[in-house]
């Protein structure tokens, strides 16, 4: 092996082959960035201040906080638990604008506050995951209204002065009694409300919130349902539940799985089975293995030279040089009347070896036994020797 081979083999990548290699990724990478953040910039510009009574968006709620306003109803927007709680009270009127956003423990404090404290509590669109705690006996019906405009079909003053409104969304049902139910879509209404077993308060169920929506006030009686469901009390307090609010990371009791959705345990477990599956699937052996004949013929110097390029991309000096010597100790062991058990024991080899050229055990030694070189001259010098040595043993 020479200096010239193994410089013409080296596996080490030039910067132009590495761009060539990653250049696709590269530029998958880059498209996936610019549509996600195209795709977040315009949903952010459609939905930011989602009904914010500050927000004069078109899904914000600037416009029902105003007019409430020009009536005498005082707006105060709370984002904590703690604010929501301490608010709720006789002459207040409590929107909730994201009710499952809430943690359970935040939905049974809330509960909790609100429950007889006389005042009106509203719900905006609540599933399954807050109906429980927030408005017990009241259930969501899997299927949502397919129309937004509803007529109330109710005995409730303010929807039968308001009209129709744009409640169509979730549907629900209620075994709660005394509850007025209004706006039915396919025989399930979209509003309730239900009054406290106690006193003059009570929970509005609303099953979407597009009457609360800047672009959707002036139409069909939004406005007067709107007003009248949040101006009934003098003070309004708008909840926008917030994932800095402190108390929504107060687990309890809580272990980590037991905070994991149900389906995604379900989902990890069948990866499992899947995955387990798969593997007997391609580990199955049917019968003895067959050999199969390569497509193409490979050189035996392009095998030399692609082990040569793996040996110096991990500079593995040590083990180039033991191959070196372990095949030259191979080759002339019958040469020199050394069965091929004994070629690697210097103790057999190397007194015949001197023998037969009259030289230098200790030279020879070093030179089939010894340390691996330090460095790459050494290593071609190694190589350079070993088939001088060779040679000269085929000669003599």
């Amino acid at each position: 092996m020479t200096e010239a081979t193994l410089t013409s083999t080296s596996a080490s990548p030039t910067a132009r082959q590495v761009w060539t290699r990653t250049r696709g990724i590269v530029l998958a990478v880059v498209i996936l960035l610019a549509a996600a953040v195209a795709i977040a910039a315009i949903r952010s510009g459609a939905q930011h201040g989602r009904l914010d009574p500050r927000s004069a968006d078109p899904y914000g709620s600037r416009a029902t906080a105003e007019l409430l306003g020009d009536r005498g109803v005082s707006t105060r927007v709370v984002t904590t638990l703690d604010e929501a709680r301490s608010a709720a009270g006789a002459d207040t009127t409590l929107l909730v604008a994201a009710p499952d956003l809430l943690t359970d423990h935040q939905q049974a404090d809330l509960r909790a506050a609100t429950k007889n404290s006389g005042g009106r509590t509203i719900l905006i669109a609540p599933d399954s995951p807050s109906l429980g705690t927030l408005a017990p006996g009241v259930t969501a019906d899997p299927a949502i209204s397919f129309r937004s405009t509803l007529s109330p079909s109710c005995d409730l003053p303010a929807a039968r002065r308001a009209g129709s409104a744009d409640t169509g969304g979730i549907r629900y049902s209620t075994s709660a009694p005394g509850a007025d139910v209004c706006y039915p879509s396919d025989g399930l209404p979209t509003l309730l409300r239900i009054p406290a077993a106690t006193g003059n308060g009570d929970t509005v169920v609303l099953g979407a919130p597009d009457i609360l929506y800047n672009n959707r006030l002036d139409k069909q009686g939004n406005a007067s349902l709107a007003l009248q469901l949040l101006g009934s009390r003098p003070h309004l307090v708008w909840y926008l539940p917030s994932l800095s609010d402190t108390s929504a990371t107060d687990a309890g009791k809580k272990t980590f799985l037991d905070l994991l959705p149900s389906g995604w345990l379900w989902g990890t477990l069948q990866l499992f089975i899947a995955a387990g599956l798969a593997a007997l699937w391609r580990a199955r052996r049917l019968g003895p293995l067959v050999p199969e004949r390569l497509p193409v013929a490979i050189r035996a110097s392009e095998t030399v030279e692609g082990r040569a390029r793996l040996y110096r991309k991990a500079n593995a000096r040590d083990r180039a040089a033991t191959a070196l010597r372990s095949t030259t100790r191979t080759r002339l062991a019958p040469l020199i009347g050394v069965s091929p058990a004994q070629a690697h024991a210097p103790e057999a080899l190397l007194p015949a070896l001197s023998g037969r050229l009259a030289g230098d055990g200790q030279a020879l030694h070093a030179l089939l036994f010894g340390p691996p070189p330090s460095d790459d001259a050494a290593l071609i010098s190694l190589a350079d020797q070993l088939d001088a040595l060779e040679r000269e043993v085929r000669r003599s």
